[in-house]
C-alpha cells in the first residue's frame, strides 16, 4: 500500500458544507478524509482598530492648506459685494 499524503486547510461555509479543490488526484482515485477541528478559531477582524490607540491634535481647527491656495474667487466670498448682487 503506497499512500500519498497532501494536506491543506480550509474553512466550512455558512451551511456546513466541506469543499475541497485542485487536489493533486486523478479522477477516480480512492481517497481517505480525516478531518481535524483547530483548537484556535481564525481571528475576526477588528472593527474598531482605533479603539484603545492615543490619538493626539496638535490643532485641530488649523485650515489643511493655506487660504491662498483656495481657487475660489475672493470677491463671491465678499459678503458686501454679494448683497449688492441681490
Amino acid at each position: 500500500m503506497n499512500l500519498h499524503t497532501h494536506s491543506l486547510e480550509t474553512t466550512l461555509t455558512d451551511d456546513g458544507t466541506l469543499l475541497l479543490q485542485n487536489l493533486p488526484f486523478q479522477k477516480g482515485d480512492v481517497v481517505e478524509v480525516i478531518i481535524l477541528k483547530h483548537h484556535c478559531s481564525p481571528e475576526k477582524e477588528n472593527p474598531y482598530p482605533l479603539k484603545g490607540k492615543v490619538i493626539r491634535y496638535d490643532d485641530p481647527f488649523e485650515a489643511a492648506v493655506p487660504l491662498e491656495d483656495w481657487s475660489v474667487d475672493n470677491k463671491i466670498l465678499n459678503y458686501s459685494e454679494v448683497k449688492t448682487l441681490i
